[in-house]
C-alpha cells in the first residue's frame, strides 16, 4: 500500500504545480526513486505477488494481505496465519467468483470505485467461547475486509476436483461473508430503504440472538440467526443469501417460514420466490419433496414432563439433540419431545396443506417475502444489479470451478 499512496502523492503535487505555474517548463523530475519495482524478484513470494499486483493492484488500487499482520489482527482472539497456497487459491477464487462476477454486470469501473482497498487474510477463526459465536469476516470503514477461516479451505492440486459439497464450504466460509460484507460497504454508499427495517423491527435481538435457532428465525421472518441481530444485519445476510445459498438452505428456510401458516397470497411469492432463484420445486430426489414435520413440546425440570408447548412445527432435519439437566431422576434428558405430525411427498403437497392465518404469531414467510423484494428492489434501483443474476451467474461459474482450477498456478516458495 505505501507504492500506492506515493503514486497518488505525486499526482497531487503534479496537480498543484500545474495550476501554479502554467508552464510545462516547470515540471520537474519525480522527487521519488520510480525505478523501484513494485514487486521484490527476490523475495520467495515474488510470483504470486506479482500476480497480485497485475490483477488486483494495478486494476483495483487492492493489497491482499495473505501475511500474517499482527499489528491488523484481532487481540481478543488466537489467530494463525493463513496457509500459502490456500492464500492463493481464495484469491483466484475472489477474482473468478467475485470481482469478475460484479465486473460482468456493473460495469468496469465498479469494482475500481467500490471495491475495499485491503483483504486481510486470517487462518483460524475468530471464536468467542463466552457465546459460541464466530466471527466469519469483519468490514472496517468500507476500506478494509478481514476473511477468517482461510485454513478450512480444501487445498488444490492437479487432478483433484471441487465436489458440491467442497463448493458448499466454500460459500458459507468464505464467499457468503465476502457478499455479506461488500453489500455493508454499498449499503453505506447508498442507503437501504427504512422500510426494510419497520417489517420485523420488534423482533430485532443485538444481544441474545445467537439464542435462536434456524427453525425460531425463519418463523420471524429471518434468513439467518444472525439476521436477527439488527437490520443492517439482516439486509446483508437477505442479499448474500440470495447470492450464496445452495437450494436445499433456501427450500428448508422456506418450510419453515411457511410452517406455522400463512397469510393469503403468500403461497403465490414463495412460488415466484423459488422461480426467482432457480430451484427446480419438483426435482426429482430433492429432499423437499420427501419430508416430514414435527410438533415439538419443550422439557419442564419442575414437573419432570414435555408439558411446554412451544407451538412450532419443526423439520425432521431441525429436531434439536440438546440435553437437559432431569432434577426428577438425576441425569440428563432430550431437551424437546417430537411428535410426527405430517409426511410430505412433495413441496407442492406441503403448500397445498400450509393454511392460511391472520395473526402475528404466523407472518414468518409474509415478513420474510417483504424484505427480500425491498433488498432486491434496492440491488437494481439503486445499482443496476439483479440480485437473481448475480445468484445464477455465481452458480454457474461454480459448476464449472474445475474447468477453471485446470487453468491456475500454485507457486511455491521459492
Amino acid at each position: 500500500m505505501k507504492k500506492i499512496l506515493l503514486y497518488f502523492m505525486s499526482a497531487t503535487a503534479l496537480l498543484l504545480g500545474f495550476t501554479s505555474c502554467g508552464d510545462d517548463d516547470c515540471f520537474s523530475e519525480s522527487i521519488y526513486d520510480t525505478s523501484v519495482q513494485a514487486v521484490d524478484p527476490n523475495s520467495a513470494t515474488a510470483e504470486f505477488d506479482q500476480w497480485i499486483y497485475e490483477n488486483f493492484t494495478k486494476p483495483y488500487n487492492v493489497e491482499i494481505q495473505y501475511k500474517f499482520n499482527l499489528p491488523a489482527s484481532d487481540y481478543d482472539f488466537q489467530l494463525t496465519p493463513a496457509a500459502y497456497d490456500k492464500s492463493q487459491l481464495l484469491t483466484y477464487f475472489m477474482k473468478y467468483l467475485f470481482y469478475d462476477v460484479y465486473t460482468k454486470y456493473a460495469g468496469e469501473e465498479f469494482m475500481k470505485q467500490y471495491s475495499p482497498r485491503i483483504y486481510h487474510y486470517i487462518g483460524s477463526s475468530g471464536y468467542s467461547p463466552n457465546t459460541g459465536t464466530e466471527i466469519l469476516g469483519l468490514a472496517s470503514g468500507g476500506v478494509k475486509i478481514t476473511l477468517y477461516n482461510i485454513n478450512e479451505m480444501k487445498s488444490y492440486a492437479p487432478g483433484i476436483s471441487y465436489s458440491g459439497e467442497d463448493i458448499f464450504t466454500l460459500n458459507q466460509k468464505v464467499f457468503h461473508t465476502m457478499h455479506h460484507e461488500f453489500s455493508h460497504i454499498m449499503h453505506q454508499t447508498k442507503t437501504y430503504p427504512i422500510t426494510f427495517g419497520q417489517v420485523t423491527s420488534g423482533s430485532y435481538d443485538p444481544i441474545d440472538w445467537h439464542e435462536r435457532d434456524s427453525v425460531e428465525s425463519h418463523r420471524l421472518g429471518y434468513v439467518t440467526h444472525y439476521a436477527s441481530s439488527a437490520s443492517y444485519e439482516d439486509f446483508v445476510e437477505t442479499l448474500s443469501c440470495i447470492i450464496t445459498d445452495d437450494d436445499y438452505r433456501w427450500m428448508m428456510r422456506l418450510i419453515n417460514a411457511c410452517a406455522n401458516g400463512w397469510r393469503d397470497g403468500d403461497k403465490d411469492g414463495v412460488i415466484q420466490l423459488v422461480s426467482d432463484l432457480g430451484i427446480d420445486m419438483d426435482k426429482t430426489g430433492a429432499h423437499w419433496n420427501n419430508f416430514k414435520v414435527f410438533t415439538e413440546k419443550e422439557y419442564n425440570s419442575e414437573t419432570g414432563a414435555y408439558d411446554i408447548e412451544t407451538n412450532r412445527i419443526v423439520l425432521d432435519d431441525h429436531r434439536s439433540t440438546e440435553k437437559v439437566i432431569n432434577k426428577t431422576y438425576t441425569g440428563y434428558v432430550n431437551q424437546y419431545q417430537y411428535t410426527e405430525l405430517k409426511s410430505f411427498s412433495s413441496f407442492r403437497e406441503f403448500l397445498n396443506w400450509v393454511s392460511i392465518k391472520s395473526d402475528d404469531g404466523v407472518s414468518g414467510i409474509n415478513a420474510l417475502l417483504k424484505k427480500i423484494s425491498i433488498a432486491t428492489n434496492w440491488h437494481k434501483e439503486r445499482w443496476g444489479l439483479d440480485t437473481y443474476v448475480l445468484r445464477q451467474e455465481v452458480r454457474d461459474r461454480q459448476d464449472h470451478l474445475d474447468d477453471f482450477l485446470s487453468t491456475v498456478t500454485i507457486f511455491p516458495l521459492k
